[in-house]
């Protein structure tokens, strides 16, 4: 299952074939990824999904379901998505529900988990008399933390993410088939194997009573360094010891992992003392995990600061001071016009913009994954931001 890295330091297709700026999904690229994946599947026997919250271009889903089993999403119009897009199996999971959200979730979730006991009390008698059997359960907090970003840490102290076994008596199951842990963020099998056997010591009580246990998302499968032989171990030696359970493994960045670019074009040059590269993107509107993570994007030809010949810091559009997406540098000097490649810019980017200062979203486009022809899949307008308000 080895899995080379893309060379980064080429175009992958016609940078001027599309709209600026633009996300540009690679399906070759994507199709590799989904192929890891249902290796994974295979050689494990779990079920992968794909999680809406890190990647919902749906127009790339009947690619993506000839691989994965489902999706999971965070609420009614997620779920609603999974189920009218996708198809297969669709498990819905959010930190609480209102009543009438949980009427529409029931027309399309076939695994629901609720977030804490009081949830399941609340919604259990509305989840029985509905018209389709949904196989519900519970997520649980394993108290350990593996992550670096306080941001991104589920089982930080106070976390209201799951239930913790303090808090978890017996009856509170009755009547839910799974357990769902969620802890990880952008990490290898190693921390899922402390993570699950911090799970086991502290729920494997009450993994004789379930049908399935959800090993959540954060799981970096399809990255170079990923130690795919290990996942496979973990999984494979749970249901060893739990052969009666069915596992699922629901990653974001997994299957869209490398997979997308955002194009974008040079507005202006500001001197400075580092000049500012002024782009038609934004960090903040965009790319708003550059500035929440934080990290810095690769730029196809792009440098770190003083590493080539001329630096640059780039910016974004909007009146955010701190819309900076980082400094750059490159053989040439940067010209308004000039196109640059951001790479690693399909998951959380479409789903987490914003139009922001009315600053038009990307448009969304795909890369043949034989023609290498780039195709526009959607723009957007003047509509789709007064649409928002009121």
């Amino acid at each position: 299952m080895a899995q080379a890295s893309y060379p980064f330091d080429a175009y992958p297709f016609d940078i001027g074939a599309c709209p600026s700026p633009a996300y540009v999904v690679d399906d070759a690229l994507l199709r590799r990824n989904l192929e890891r994946l249902g290796e994974v599947q295979e050689a494990s026997g779990a079920k992968i999904l794909l999680a809406l919250k890190g990647f919902a271009m749906w127009d790339t889903f009947p690619l993506v379901s000839q691989y994965l089993v489902g999706t999971t999403s965070s609420g009614q119009d997620e779920a609603r998505l999974g189920a009218e897009t996708f198809g297969g199996e669709v498990h819905v999971y959010s930190p609480a529900f209102t009543a009438p959200e949980m009427d529409v979730v029931l027309r399309y979730a076939d695994h629901l988990s609720f977030n804490s006991p009081g949830q399941w009390r609340r919604f259990r008698d509305t989840v029985a008399a509905a018209p389709r059997r949904i196989s519900c359960g519970l997520r649980v907090n394993p108290e350990h933390s593996t992550g670096e970003v306080a941001l991104y840490d589920p089982c930080a102290p106070g976390s209201r993410l799951g239930t913790r076994a303090a808090n978890l008596k017996p009856e509170d199951l009755d009547g839910l088939e799974g357990l769902h842990f969620h802890a990880l963020c952008e990490q290898n099998s190693d921390a899922l194997e402390a993570t699950l056997n911090a799970f086991e010591a502290r729920f494997g009580q009450f993994l004789p009573a379930m049908r399935w246990v959800n090993f959540g998302g954060g799981h970096h499968i399809t990255r170079a360094d990923y130690d795919v032989a290990r996942l496979v171990r973990i999984i494979r030696d749970f249901k060893a010891r739990h052969p009666h359970l069915e596992v699922y493994l629901e990653p974001g960045e997994a299957i869209a992992l490398n997979t997308g670019f955002l194009v974008c074009s040079v507005l202006d040059i500001v001197d400075d003392e580092v000049p500012n590269a002024i782009l038609d993107t934004s960090a903040t509107a965009h790319m708003p995990d550059v500035l929440e993570m934080p990290y810095r994007p690769e730029i196809i030809g792009g440098g770190k600061p003083n590493e080539k010949a001329h630096t640059y810091r780039l910016g974004g559009t909007t009146c955010l001071a701190g819309d900076v997406i980082g400094d750059y540098s490159f053989d040439a000097p940067l010209a308004i016009g000039d196109r640059l490649m951001f790479t690693d810019m399909a998951h959380y980017t479409m789903v987490k913009t914003t139009t922001f200062n009315g600053i038009r979203l990307p448009s969304i486009c795909r890369v043949d994954e034989t023609s290498r022809a780039v195709r526009t899949v959607k723009t957007f307008g003047y509509v789709d931001y007064m649409q928002r308000l009121s």
